[in-house]
């Protein structure tokens, strides 16, 4: 039977938020396929129990808690990745003789210690992480925070270009992560994000309200939020309903103030499902250059008409099932064209999605080149 030690930057459930959506439902898929998977997981606190749907996708579970040193900000090492450190981790790595797929380059601290030891080493590059926090750098308000993403940006640039070469294949999000990684390294492999969508939803014509959903901890999420309050205060006859688990007091008070505009709480995947199925159209923006978002197949998958900014996705076929904007004056008018459209794409989204981006044929793509001997 074929083993594999996967190590997630976070443990994946529930799978509510881009990465580690993408660790989940490529655990599921490469779990149908046969493989026997032992998931290493980084966590702010260990536990007390696991979620059967993990479970039942894993031969073993570890976990480890990330450090909590603040001195290691001052570290050459990102600090993402300098609190993902154990010896336990590199013990465990050994007792089971198996390919590792290090989940994001945050998880990659320890395989410095594996290379030249007859390992197999593969890396998910889940980000350009200088490119993520020089964009978390620019949306954030608070200075410090806007001086620490800065430095952590300038720590990547050099991280990442030394790391690279380490990993037998570089599995990449996006056709963008793909090129860069391919200059320096010639070792990335093209595979799109794992989404867990199996079946474009048949919907009716219209929706009752336009949606933003998302992790409103995050700089880029709380700028684009904080966007389109702004165009929707100027569009009192549409109805904007903001779904999020983490809205700051700030975004609450933002919101009370207008008339036509409702957060509610995300809390289930089901009740995410509900609210993208009520959908008329959903907003999607994001103020970062790192490929495609995967909130994004949520919504092609489960809702109706989906408007972008050109930072959503780089991908011209899944950028052909959606409505664009190139800055906020066209967002407007594709929200006021849209609330007078009918959906009617159910079948063109059915043909594109279910044939080019199934998590099952991207797992066995996975399979092929992990197990290739």
């Amino acid at each position: 039977m074929k083993e594999l030690h996967i190590i997630s930057f976070n443990y994946p459930y529930p799978p509510s938020y881009g990465g580690i959506i993408d660790v989940y439902y490529k655990i599921r898929a490469l779990s149908d396929l046969g493989i026997k998977i032992h998931l290493h997981c980084f966590v702010d606190k260990i536990p007390a129990t696991v979620d059967p749907e993990v479970e039942e996708s894993t031969e073993n579970i570890f976990f480890y808690e990330k450090k909590k040193n603040p001195l290691l900000y001052f570290s050459g090492i990102p600090f993402a990745a300098a609190i993902r450190d154990s010896e336990t981790l590199l013990k465990n790595l050994e007792k089971i003789k198996a390919p590792i797929l290090f989940e994001g380059l945050q998880t990659t601290y320890i395989s410095k210690l594996l290379k030249g030891k007859g390992h197999q080493l593969y890396l998910r590059h889940h980000n350009n992480e200088t490119e993520y926090y020089k964009g978390l750098s620019l949306s954030e308000k608070n200075i410090f925070k806007k001086i620490v993403y800065r430095i952590e940006s300038l720590k990547h640039k050099g991280y990442e270009k030394k790391l690279l070469k380490r990993f037998d294949a570089v599995f990449c999000l996006s056709g963008k992560e793909y090129n860069e990684v391919e200059i320096y390294s010639k070792n990335a492999r093209l595979i799109p994000i794992f989404h867990g969508n199996q079946l474009v939803k048949q919907l009716d014509k219209k929706g009752n309200y336009f949606l933003f959903h998302g992790d409103l901890t995050t700089a880029d999420n709380k700028k684009a939020l904080i966007e389109t309050i702004d165009l929707f205060k100027t569009l009192p006859q549409y109805k904007l309903v903001v779904a999020s688990d983490r809205a700051s007091e700030d975004i609450k008070r933002r919101i009370s103030a207008i008339q036509n505009i409702t957060l509610t709480p995300i809390q289930t995947t089901e009740k995410l499902h509900n609210l993208l199925e009520d959908a008329h159209a959903n907003i999607l923006l994001s103020y970062q250059n790192s490929g495609t978002k995967v909130k994004l197949f949520n919504t092609l998958y489960n809702s109706r008409f989906v408007i972008i900014n050109g930072n959503i996705t780089d991908d011209p076929v899944l950028k052909s099932l959606c409505l664009y904007g190139a800055d906020m004056a066209e967002i407007r008018q594709q929200i006021i064209t849209s609330a007078e459209k009918d959906y009617n794409d159910s079948e063109k989204r059915k043909e594109i999605l279910e044939k080019t981006h199934s998590d099952h044929a991207k797992a066995e793509e996975m399979v092929k080149i992990i197990f290739k001997n």
